[in-house]
């Protein structure tokens, strides 16, 4: 971890070891945000996103920032170990798990074709962009989204096959964010509030804690945490019940966690709001999972609780590389090589019919790395390979 002071007063503690230039200008403007106290936390993984660095951490008094959370609230991983060995799974039984699964798990832009019933549409805060995405949300629930969502098998270094998938909430949470940031955008022009001077997608917007926009965006994200959670919960039981017809069985409780939210926690002597943009928590023995790429290691581990990061840790590689660069720059030829051996379905299109090669290892940061930078953040407790791959 270094230091890295800043022009407005607040440094910068960063674990991530070259900073782009996009993030670190991020970084530096939020060091000015009226709202934000003690220092910016940049995990080993940080790299630009919108408004706050991905791999970001802030802790805020009395405000909430929604673009510091990001507009897939609560979008989070799920893991669980099997009770089948790894040397024991057979290429075909790993296709046939993943082709079942696919079966089951609505991915990319699919939603359920009938809606989905779960007692937590029972009690839906009445938060009016909450009520009016109820329906679309009652047919995304159990979906997995596009992007870097997936859902792989993978091989523990303890010996066993492990389940793991990447999902959050859906255009759900997506609406709730964008609704929030333009609520909070308007206030702060009314107020004549000092945030840094960019808006939109862009824009650092705060609701102060006590207005009934706070309020509200706090309830609806809090509701999409737990849309996100039971989203990822019900993928991994439809995995579970596909992979026990071929002899594979859950042997732990499964590990599932967010990496996009805010919380109001007490860090050195005061309570603020924590937006962990990209980063996952990482309190004193809790248990979490750090994916690395489709062709890469990911790592089951277990958080440290260091103060300097918020108790946070990083919440996969990172990437390195924008999307449409990558997929500009390498052929289909080098990404297939770069797969190893592991079982997926190729390459999808880009809206253009061109190969989408973004999700490839190498538009990705080096996890080993990543996970070496923050080892005064977490323990590791077991290191994954991937066998087979589902991507969104």
């Amino acid at each position: 971890m270094k230091w890295i002071k800043t022009d407005a007063g607040i440094p910068i503690k960063s674990w991530c070891e070259d900073v782009d230039d996009g993030a670190m200008e991020q970084a530096c403007n939020l060091a000015s945000h009226p709202c934000i106290v003690g220092h910016i936390a940049l995990m080993p993984d940080c790299h630009r996103g919108y408004g706050m660095p991905i791999g970001g951490v802030i802790a805020c008094r009395n405000a909430v920032i929604p673009n510091a959370v990001g507009v897939d609230i609560g979008c989070g991983m799920c893991a669980v170990r099997t009770d089948m060995m790894a040397a024991d799974i057979e290429p075909v039984t790993i296709r046939d798990i993943m082709h079942d699964t696919k079966r089951g798990i609505p991915v990319g832009f699919a939603h359920h074709k009938e809606p989905q019933e779960w007692d937590g549409f029972d009690d839906a805060p009445d938060v009016p962009i909450v009520q009016h995405q109820l329906d679309a949300a009652r047919c995304q629930l159990g979906t997995l989204g596009g992007g870097n969502h997936f859902i792989e098998i993978q091989h523990g270094d303890d010996g066993r096959v492990w389940f793991m998938l990447h999902s959050g909430s859906r255009n759900f949470g997506y609406r709730i964010a964008k609704d929030y940031n333009a609520k909070a955008e308007g206030l702060c022009e009314m107020w004549h509030s000092a945030i840094p001077p960019y808006t939109g997608e862009d824009g650092l917007a705060f609701l102060p804690i006590g207005t009934r926009e706070a309020r509200e965006y706090i309830e609806a994200m809090n509701y999409a945490l737990r849309f996100a959670l039971e989203s990822r919960k019900r993928m991994m039981s439809e995995m579970l019940r596909n992979a026990e017809r071929h002899g594979v069985t859950a042997s732990s409780e499964s590990i599932n966690i967010h990496h996009n939210f805010a919380a109001l926690e007490n860090h050195f002597g005061q309570n603020v709001w924590v937006h962990r943009k990209g980063a996952t928590s990482a309190n004193d023995g809790l248990a979490g999972i750090i994916p690395g790429s489709m062709g890469t290691s990911s790592y089951i581990v277990r958080g440290l609780g260091n103060p300097d990061s918020f108790r946070s840790c990083s919440h996969g590689a990172g990437r390195h590389c924008g999307r449409a660069e990558f997929s500009r720059n390498h052929t289909v030829e080098e990404c297939d090589a770069s797969m190893g051996g592991v079982v997926f379905d190729g390459w999808g299109k880009d809206r253009k019919g061109r190969p989408d090669l973004s999700e490839a290892p190498g538009a990705y940061k080096d996890i080993n790395a990543v996970i070496e930078a923050e080892r005064d953040l977490v323990d590791v407790v077991v290191k994954l390979r991937p066998l087979g791959v589902v991507k969104g």
